[in-house]
């Protein structure tokens, strides 16, 4: 833990150089393309315009301030102030965020959105400020499909014995593990690595991800599994955002959720969009047995159930089950 604060505190430090003590660090995992990549550069617009230029916005993009786990920990240590971070990851300290990923729990991305932006958001942020966290809001990180390097899963027992990487998110693991695959965690960033040296089969994610990372030319069979959902959550370290003035506090929200609207939208588009352009460049899709998948994975919703009852009832109740 104290090698990676210290790391960010480089990061931080080098960023900041010229930077005024009014500067917001913004921290986010992912490439130019992705819609989080355009949706950070859009809240730091927006939140610059609210604040009338007094302060100002630095994004580091791209991991460079470490992996998602560390933005979060740097957020909680007050290094970095806002992150665009992942379900999985905020799961290991907020372990209900990982319930969003149930599977099957949503039919589609608008269905996930009105839930998140509800009661079962509230009860979210909740438990993310008691481990210094806040939740701004929830944006997108769309219904995930897997990708193999060399065959179609449209079956579960397709998946049966399938060495698939997965984020660092439990609730990903006990579905794979639930359909008799090997699922093991892996840093997105060095994801294509191990996938063209054979340590994965291959791995799930939305269409999006897979295709701004060109892990379809390595993976080229994706099945329309739609096995899970992941938000994006937008926090902020609470000790950070406890000393703003109410303000400066509604700049945040209303640029995260302007943002989110913009973010959101790329992330639907693109779910329609990617699929005929991936063909052209040779992908081939298949589409899952869905009901087969939903029964082979019912222990998942089992376990969590035992655990977490009021969530696990609120959002299927909040999701329409």
């Amino acid at each position: 833990m104290k090698t990676v604060l210290m790391a960010a505190l480089a990061a931080s430090t080098m960023l900041s150089q010229t930077a005024s003590a009014a500067e917001v660090i913004f921290a986010h995992g992912s490439n130019p393309g992705n819609p989080r990549f355009v949706a950070a550069e859009k809240w730091a617009e927006l939140f610059t315009a609210c604040r009338g230029g007094e302060d100002s916005v630095n994004v580091a993009p791209s991991a460079t301030m470490g992996d998602d786990v560390e933005m979060l920990t740097s957020s909680i240590a007050g290094v970095i102030n806002v992150t665009a971070n992942s379900q999985g990851a905020m799961s290991q300290i907020v372990p209900e965020i990982g319930l969003l990923g149930l599977p099957f729990l949503f039919e589609d991305l608008p269905t996930a959105w009105k839930v998140l932006d509800g009661e079962v958001g509230g009860m979210l942020d909740e438990r993310a400020q008691e481990a210094g966290l806040k939740i701004l809001g929830f944006w997108d990180n769309g219904i995930r499909q897997v990708s193999h390097v060399s065959k179609s899963v449209p079956e579960p027992a397709d998946v049966s014995g399938m060495k698939i990487r997965t984020p660092p998110d439990q609730m990903t693991v006990d579905i794979f593990e639930a359909l008799g695959a090997a699922p093991a965690p892996l840093a997105f960033s060095e994801l294509p690595t191990a996938l063209q040296s054979g340590v994965f089969d291959g791995q799930e994610n939305p269409l999006v991800n897979i295709y701004s990372s060109k892990i379809h030319e390595i993976t080229p069979f994706i099945t329309l599994t739609g096995h899970k959902y992941e938000s994006t959550p937008v926090v902020a370290g609470l000790a950070w955002w406890s000393g703003l003035d109410e303000a400066t506090q509604n700049c945040a929200m209303d640029a995260t959720a302007e943002a989110g609207e913009l973010q959101r939208q790329m992330s639907l588009d693109a779910d329609e969009e990617l699929k005929p352009m991936m063909e052209a460049e040779g992908v081939t899709f298949a589409e899952a047995d869905r009901g087969a998948f939903i029964e082979a994975t019912t222990s998942v919703y089992e376990k969590y159930a035992e655990t977490y009852p009021e969530l696990v009832a609120a959002l299927k109740s909040a999701a329409g089950h």
